[in-house]
């Protein structure tokens, strides 16, 4: 079952009181939301995803909980939207593990993982048109080397995209390991596996995460009540560079106002950061997936 990374010291910086009205923005297969709710019993906990069988698989553990939860099926994007639906404009505490859950990982026919064969999808939402196969079998070189290198990172994306492009049709994923395993020098292989970072930067772009999450963030901002945090748990550079940024512009005051003798409040920061910490040696050796997971933590302070 799948292991959340970070889980004490994200709940311990929610600051969670009794009656905290919080949001898990990915819950999975529950880990986070069920710790959550045991720590508001007068709250309620508003806990998204768009993944029916972690829904269905949650909505089982929650329940032997408590019942003031609320479980959301939407892509966390429309937080605002969804939460405005509810009846709720402000909320104590949001909560981000944007990491892909084990069970999606680890169940074959879900095509996320370059270790177990499965037709390509990497789809979060099954409903979406847009999988795996359609990148991997319609994108151009050009459209395919940007994706590789720009969500992977990875320094060989052009010499993947042309062996990509003329091994179509490629239907599943280990054909796709083999194509990428072609396509690089043999001392690479030896340092890592060689289709990891393929695999994340097609992820990225079926699901559309990068974007998703930095429109989300915004939004999760501007409904947070005084004293209200944000935990944010990455798994990645570019979601943390993301993350980094975007706190960053909220809680320091701008270049051409630092030497001014008085900030007018109005242009005084709303929010600080509190904590960016990564997990502990322990944790790592029991879950290497925590390995490149880091948290980041602000509050709402105006």
């Amino acid at each position: 079952m799948h292991k959340s990374v970070l889980l004490e010291e994200a709940i311990e910086y929610l600051n969670l009181k009794d009656n905290s009205i919080i949001v898990d923005c990915t819950l999975g297969y529950g880990g986070h939301s069920s710790e959550i709710l045991k720590q508001i019993p007068n709250g309620h906990l508003y806990s998204f995803d768009q993944d029916s069988e972690a829904i269905d698989y949650s909505k089982d553990r929650l329940s032997k909980i408590a019942d003031n939860y609320t479980i959301i099926k939407s892509n966390f994007v429309n937080i605002k939207e969804e939460l405005r639906k509810k009846g709720i404009d402000k909320v104590d505490g949001i909560l981000y593990d944007l990491g892909v859950s084990s069970p999606q990982l680890d169940e074959d026919y879900r095509g996320f993982s370059f270790h177990k064969d499965a037709k390509l999808d990497m789809r979060m939402n099954r409903q979406q048109d847009l999988s795996a196969y359609n990148v991997v079998n319609e994108y151009s070189i050009d459209k395919l080397t940007d994706v590789i290198f720009k969500y992977g990172e990875e320094r060989f994306a052009r010499n993947i995209s042309k062996a990509i492009v003329n091994s179509r049709p490629i239907n599943t994923t280990l054909e796709l390991v083999e194509v990428i395993k072609s396509a690089v020098p043999m001392k690479y292989k030896k340092d890592h596996h060689p289709a990891r970072k393929t695999f994340q930067a097609i992820r990225i772009e079926v699901n559309n995460e990068l974007e998703v999450f930095k429109k989300s963030l915004i939004d999760a901002l501007s409904l947070l009540n005084k004293d209200g945090r944000i935990c944010v748990i990455t798994f990645h550079s570019l979601e943390d560079k993301i993350c980094k940024e975007i706190f960053k512009s909220v809680s320091t005051i701008r270049d051409e106002l630092k030497n001014m003798p008085i900030i007018p409040k109005e242009f005084e920061p709303k929010f600080k950061v509190v904590k960016v910490l990564s997990p502990k040696t322990d944790e790592i050796k029991d879950n290497k997936r925590a390995r490149s997971a880091k948290l980041r933590v602000i509050k709402r302070i105006g």
